[in-house]
């Protein structure tokens, strides 16, 4: 992989509406300008959950721009070629896929959701803060790797590490 592109990076979840939105913007940040992200969902609930946007503004991320929106839009004539896509629930890993165009690398890095939290304000906000820390190491990790340094295997395997650091909601298989 070239060394000075930019990688496009496609978070997915069931709903689009939390995890993978705010992987999408902490993404945007850390990333610094080596990556595009983007998120999408298998049925997408169609907006934004507002813990997601107040968490996200909480830490000094964009909250602006974000949609709900099915994965299909990543299959279609025109959409951006992915490097990466990466689940961050445990129901979006364990669906049928479509078939990506570039055969893009692939992880799970499952995160408890913080949207199915009930109970009281501060639960909620507990809730989505640590998914968003949880999201962020993962994040941080991924951006320091040497991606075009690295052969593809060294890559996935680093990639399904990435998804067993804290806060795994299982621990997938190893990469081959």
């Amino acid at each position: 992989m070239n060394d000075d592109r930019i990688y496009n990076v496609l978070f997915l979840c069931t709903g689009n509406s939390a995890r993978s939105i705010m992987a999408e913007a902490i993404l945007e940040a850390e990333g610094k300008g080596r990556f595009r992200a983007f998120s999408a969902g298998s049925q997408p609930k169609g907006e934004v959950n507002p813990w997601a946007l107040k968490t996200l503004e909480a830490l000094g991320y964009r909250t602006t721009g974000f949609s709900s929106k099915s994965w299909d839009a990543f299959g279609e004539p025109g959409a951006p070629q992915m490097d990466f896509i990466f689940t961050v629930c445990d129901d979006a890993a364990g669906e049928a896929c479509p078939v990506w165009i570039g055969h893009p690398a692939t992880a799970h890095w499952g995160i408890q959701d913080p949207a199915a939290v009930e109970g009281s304000d501060v639960e909620k906000g507990r809730a989505f803060a640590l998914a968003a820390k949880y999201l962020k190491n993962r994040i941080s990790v991924f951006a320091a790797l040497p991606i075009a340094s690295i052969d593809k295997l060294a890559l996935e395997t680093k990639l399904h590490e990435i998804g067993r650091l804290e806060g795994a909601t299982s621990q997938p298989p190893e990469a081959p």
